[in-house]
């Protein structure tokens, strides 16, 4: 599971010289999480970690803008953020976090 945790870090990298505001324009503009919302179809996680990560799964598998959400997750709200970003729970995204951060402390970008 660490290299998979290894490539969602990897496949940020993409997004480290984008500025916040764009991504988080791209997110909020074209996120499939943000469509649901707006149209009073939000779903709702029950804190469950197994249930809501198929619940996001299901939510962000045809998502444009997976990776701009978790990047701009990880750059406002860090280790320590709630609920589901990027189709990442929290368990999964507390085990990419300092592989993410790793690679931006180091400049170790593909």
């Amino acid at each position: 599971m660490s290299d998979h945790f290894e490539q969602i870090a990897a496949g940020l990298d993409q997004y480290a010289d984008v500025p916040d505001d764009v991504l988080w324009t791209r997110v909020t503009t074209d996120g499939e999480c943000m469509r649901l919302y707006a149209s009073g179809q939000a779903p709702e996680f029950s804190g469950d970690i197994h249930s809501d990560r198929e619940l996001a799964a299901r939510v962000c598998a045809g998502c444009p803008v997976r990776g701009e959400c978790l990047e701009v997750e990880f750059r406002t709200a860090g280790y320590l953020s709630l609920g589901v970003w990027g189709a990442l729970n929290e368990e999964d995204r507390r085990a990419v976090y300092p592989l993410w951060l790793a690679r931006r402390e180091t400049g170790d970008r593909e």
